[in-house]
């Protein structure tokens, strides 16, 4: 019994992602998940994006914390539109948290959705939001045998981003052994190390997103 009703819960929430895909689709959105563990530098990496790449293209956000709007509010000061949804304990956003926010934002003209999930490595990537790619950020200090212990998390992004490789020389972390990991799980998964306070390596981050949006407007 526990087992339908875990499926119930998922195909209602597809049916919800479903929707939204369909609506960002018709706008020509790229909609980004972004999934990582907390303190991994997913709101640093949005600002540092958000402020590099502000007079190419207009951005928007979907922060999804446990508590406070902190995140929304640093997100905002780069001056794109940002909304927050705080879950009160949930481990993860789902398609209709998502919805409301979406229908409280003005989406038109915007190129970017950026939706940065909640901090966990488990529940988020059982959930989609109607992205068109989930991507993890993993940071050196976690432990370089994360996409091992995670495996799914891993398996469903288009990207993961090696943060805060300005700390290789403190930690015990081997950028070829994450990569190995997360390539047995998805071949063709694409693989960016920087450091979001640094800028080291952003500009490969940036050329992605450049060729991502590209393509979603001429689909």
């Amino acid at each position: 019994m526990q087992i339908k009703v875990i499926r119930k819960i998922l195909e209602a929430n597809d049916q919800v992602s479903d929707q939204l895909r369909d609506m960002f689709q018709e706008k020509k959105i790229l909609v980004l998940n972004l999934m990582s563990s907390p303190g991994a530098g997913k709101t640093t990496l949005l600002e540092s994006t958000l402020t590099d790449l502000k007079d190419e293209f207009n951005m928007a956000v979907i922060e999804g914390d446990l508590q406070t709007s902190n995140d929304a509010e640093r997100v905002a000061a780069t001056g794109a539109q940002a909304i927050q949804i705080n879950t009160e304990g949930g481990c993860h956003l789902d398609g209709s948290m998502v919805l409301e926010a979406a229908n409280q934002m003005d989406l038109n003209q915007v190129d970017i959705l950026f939706v940065e999930n909640v901090g966990n490595l488990v529940c988020p990537a059982e959930f989609s939001v109607g992205e068109d790619y989930k991507i993890t950020i993993l940071s050196v200090v976690e432990g370089d045998d994360k996409p091992e212990k995670y495996p799914l998390i891993f398996a469903e992004s288009k990207v993961m981003l090696l943060n805060k490789v300005d700390l290789l020389p403190y930690v015990d972390f081997s950028l070829e052994k994450a990569s190995n990991f997360a390539r047995s799980l998805k071949n063709d998964i694409e693989i960016y190390p920087v450091s979001a306070k640094t800028r080291e390596g952003m500009d490969s981050w940036y050329q992605w997103l450049r060729k991502e949006v590209k393509t979603k407007k001429s689909a």
